[in-house]
C-alpha cells in the first residue's frame, strides 16, 4: 500500500467523457447518462484498498441520501485487475451488491479514464456542476484508517449541497489520501513524473 494524495485537478476543468460498462447491470454509462442533472459526482474507488474500505459504507449512504436529488453519481475502478484480482469486474459487482450501491459502478480496464481525470488514488472524488465544470475535488472528510475521526462525508456532502442549492462551493479543498491506483506495467501516467 502506497499512501498517495489526489492530484487536485484544476477547478473549472470540464468533465472528460467516458463510455464504461456498469459491472452490475452491464449497460454502458457515459456523461450522457446523467444529462440534465444539476450535479455529477465521479468517484474513483476499488474493493481492496483499506482507505476505501474505511469509508465504503458512507459512499453507499451518499448514494442513498442523494438518490432522489438532482445529482448523477458514478463510481469507477481503474486498478489493474490482473495484478489485483479483488478489483476485477466480478468482484466489484459483489462489492456493489453487498453495499447496496444506488449508482453505477464501472470498470476502466484501459485505465484511460483514470488518466483523463488525473486520478491518483482510491478514493478520489470529483464533483461537477450542471455545465460539467469541476467545482470540487479532494477528500470525503477528515477520517482516515486509524485516526479515530468519525466518517461523515462532510466535505463532499457540503460541496454536493452547495451545487444543489445554487451556491458556490468553497474553494478551500483538501486532497484525498488513499492507495495509489494500481497501474498496469508501462501504463503509468506522466502527471506523476514516473
Amino acid at each position: 500500500m502506497v499512501k498517495t494524495l489526489s492530484t487536485m485537478l484544476d477547478l473549472g476543468t470540464e468533465a472528460p467523457d467516458f463510455h464504461l460498462a456498469d459491472v452490475v447491470r452491464g449497460n454502458t454509462i457515459s456523461l450522457d447518462t446523467f444529462k440534465g442533472k444539476k450535479a455529477l459526482l465521479v468517484m474513483f474507488i476499488c474493493r481492496h484498498c483499506p482507505y476505501v474500505k474505511h469509508i465504503q459504507h458512507e459512499i453507499a449512504r451518499i448514494g442513498r441520501d442523494y438518490r432522489d436529488k438532482d445529482v448523477g453519481i458514478v463510481a469507477i475502478s481503474s486498478n489493474d485487475a490482473e495484478s489485483f484480482p479483488e478489483d476485477s469486474p466480478s468482484s466489484l459487482k459483489e462489492m456493489a451488491e453487498e453495499l447496496g450501491f444506488e449508482f453505477p459502478y464501472c470498470y476502466d480496464e484501459s485505465q484511460e479514464m483514470a488518466k483523463a481525470y488525473a486520478a491518483a488514488c482510491t478514493p478520489d472524488f470529483y464533483l461537477f456542476d450542471k455545465s460539467r465544470q469541476l467545482v470540487y475535488r479532494g477528500q470525503l472528510d477528515d477520517s482516515r484508517p486509524g485516526n479515530d475521526v468519525a466518517v461523515t462525508g462532510q466535505d463532499l456532502r457540503n460541496a454536493l449541497d452547495a451545487v444543489l442549492s445554487d451556491r458556490s462551493v468553497d474553494e478551500d479543498q483538501r486532497p484525498s489520501i488513499g492507495c495509489n491506483i494500481k497501474w498496469k506495467a508501462g501504463n503509468e501516467p506522466d502527471y506523476f513524473g514516473i
